[in-house]
């Protein structure tokens, strides 16, 4: 069989052979048994489901976060001529049941769906009726409370296994503790556990931490010594324009990312980045998951990021072609006191989130005992403002509210306008209108079906084409009506979208157990005292260190970070351990010049250079304006 899987390797994708790892998942999964694979960032994790389904019949079923991943996969399978389609928020109803009633024909080989499409009246009552031979979970971590990308809507894919049984489900990611290992398992409802592993020790790939007040000169000075591609990452929105333009102000080639920008415009800036028009990329977080660009040479964090899982797969970016690349984390004394602020930003007090959930149902004029699946675009920003709550400390409000199970927020996204009739018939046969709404709701009636029960998508642009109207005064007659809530209308447009998904509740009666609070605040703490200690770790080889956290305790030196270049020069870690420990010890009563200590101190003058030089590079020393050494 090995050499069918071979075959069709070679037949659609034009590889010889397998990577590591590859070959021993595809023949688990294949034989029936549900299997987690574990692979590095660019492992070649998606070979992993599409060669055997190749080899099977019927439809895998491909369940993976983000859109932008779900069209390039598809794009690339469509150019291999395999029939491929995705089902997710940005489709109509018309192309969502299309593409549903294809996949029951069998005319797709892959259906790629986001989390919260499982959920669907219209997916489950379709799905049912597919000869599904594969469940795919790409990012699989996401599903794990313990993880660091906790996602509410994996939960749901327990429930789809229940309609297939005896279907195997593969779940691949590229970060993952043991902890989460266990936990992705369990919330899959594996029928036995079934790990494969691959080692994420990275040989090309060299992990750098360096010590830097004025963070910009020092990105400059990384970019002009090491060329080629590189990505930026920043904590905000401002940083990444403000960050751009200092570079393109300074001769690198540079645009900026972040989530908030328009879909068109972030497909064109990554076209540009990947094809080698633009050299730089500096962003949020909200880039590069799904990115298939090989040589990446340098990926640099100006900030902390929130885990080592986090960091890794950004850092994991890097050098996939297999040739030297850098990850690099610029790092000062303040970096510390901002990181910590995060878990109190992150978790804010029980009482304020409450408030949040209390002013929710006010915003959207929700009463107490009702609004159970209501569904409204949300403006975060609108929301503050109007009820003068922080906006960061909401957002973390926002998302423990929905991992209690009281909200569902989704991300940004293009929603086609949806409309449905929140009173029955004979009310609205008996209500009064004016004459234009009366002719827009005829027309509606007589356009789309079941509007009574279920939201349908609708098209202002089609309705203002009958009506010859403008779509600007369809547009506004909708919302009058939205108003007096004879209807449910959310409008196209670039948002996310929040639903409610339990009645209303008085804010005092909210439950905010243990497991939604407590346990995960103390695992968020614990993932940023990490990080904290990966950036201010003077000693410890980083590959080791990293490696050391996802459960690969006997991984040797890399022989290449910026600890071990520095070991390795001359000096054994004994001498460096004495060294800086007399230099703690001297200055510690005095403060002395660069000249005086190495005169003071009994050890060869080039070796106690070597490690004030680190120290220094390290923020362990500082320099006053005498040029003094002091202990920092």
């Amino acid at each position: 069989m090995s050499s069918d899987y071979r075959d069709i390797l070679r037949q659609y994708w034009g590889y010889d052979d397998f990577r590591p790892l590859q070959l021993e998942i595809i023949r688990s999964i294949s034989s029936g048994k549900d299997t987690l694979g574990l692979m590095p960032t660019g492992g070649g994790k998606s070979l992993t489901f599409q060669v055997p389904t190749m080899a099977m019949e019927g439809v895998c079923l491909v369940i993976t976060p983000l859109i932008a991943l779900m069209k390039d996969q598809i794009e690339n399978l469509r150019k291999r001529n395999v029939a491929a389609s995705a089902v997710h928020s940005g489709l109509s109803r018309e192309e969502v049941l299309r593409t549903l009633e294809n996949c029951v024909l069998e005319a797709y080989k892959f259906l790629y769906v986001s989390p919260e499409r499982l959920i669907t009246s219209i997916f489950l009552e379709k799905v049912k009726q597919m000869k599904i031979c594969m469940i795919a979970v790409d990012e699989s971590h996401c599903i794990s409370q313990w993880g660091y990308d906790f996602r509410p809507s994996y939960l749901q894919i327990a429930n789809i296994r229940e309609l297939f049984p005896e279907v195997p489900i593969l779940a691949l990611t590229a970060t993952a503790t043991l902890e989460v290992v266990k936990d992705i398992q369990d919330k899959l409802a594996f029928r036995k556990t079934n790990v494969f592993r691959k080692s994420f020790y990275r040989s090309n790939l060299a992990y750098v931490v360096r010590n830097a007040e004025n963070k910009e000169e020092y990105l400059l000075k990384i970019l002009q010594r090491v060329e080629g591609s590189s990505i930026v990452y920043v904590r905000n929105r401002k940083k990444t324009k403000d960050l751009s333009d200092f570079l393109c102000k300074h001769g690198v080639s540079s645009e900026y990312f972040h989530a908030g920008l328009p879909e068109a415009k972030k497909s064109e800036r990554q076209k540009r980045w990947t094809i080698g028009e633009t050299r730089v990329i500096v962003s949020t977080n909200a880039f590069g998951m799904g990115i298939d660009k090989p040589n990446v040479r340098t990926v640099i964090h100006m900030d902390l990021p929130d885990s080592i899982e986090a960091y890794f797969q950004e850092a994991g970016r890097a050098g996939r072609d297999e040739k030297k690349a850098y990850a690099i984390l610029l790092y000062n004394a303040s970096d510390a006191s901002k990181i910590k602020k995060r878990i109190s930003d992150s978790f804010p007090q029980k009482d304020f989130i409450r408030s949040v959930y209390d002013a929710l149902g006010n915003y959207f004029q929700i009463g107490l005992g009702s609004g159970l699946d209501s569904t409204f675009p949300f403006d975060i920003g609108h929301f503050c403002s109007r009820f003068k709550l922080p906006a960061i400390m909401t957002l973390s409000a926002l998302k423990i509210l929905q991992q209690a199970g009281y909200i569902e927020l989704t991300g940004v996204q293009e929603n086609t306008s949806s409309l449905l009739f929140r009173v029955n018939k004979e009310d609205l046969y008996t209500t009064k209108y004016s004459q234009d709404q009366d002719k827009l709701i005829h027309l509606l009636l007589r356009s789309y079906t079941g509007l009574f029960t279920e939201a349908s998508y609708i098209s202002e642009e089609v309705l203002a084409q009958r009506l010859q109207w403008t779509r600007e005064k369809v547009y506004n007659e909708l919302l009058a009506l939205s108003k007096v809530k004879i209807i449910q209308y959310i409008p196209r447009k670039q948002s996310p979208l929040l639903i409610f998904t339990q009645e209303r509740e008085d804010k005092d009666r909210l439950v905010l157990s243990k497991d939604t609070y407590e346990k995960r605040r103390e695992s968020y703490t614990g993932r940023i005292q990490s990080m904290l200690e990966y950036a201010q770790e003077t000693h410890n080889c980083r590959s080791k260190m990293l490696l050391a956290y996802f459960g690969e305790t006997e991984a040797k030196s890399c022989g290449q970070c910026d600890i071990c270049l520095r070991k390795r020069e001359e000096l054994s870690e004994a001498e460096f351990s004495n060294i800086r420990q007399a230099i703690r010890e001297t200055l510690n009563s005095q403060s002395l010049s660069i000249k005086q200590l190495t005169e003071e101190l009994p050890f060869k003058e080039k070796k106690t250079l070597q490690v004030i030089r680190f120290m220094l590079d390290h923020n362990e020393l500082s320099k006053s304006e005498s040029m003094l050494l002091k202990i920092k």
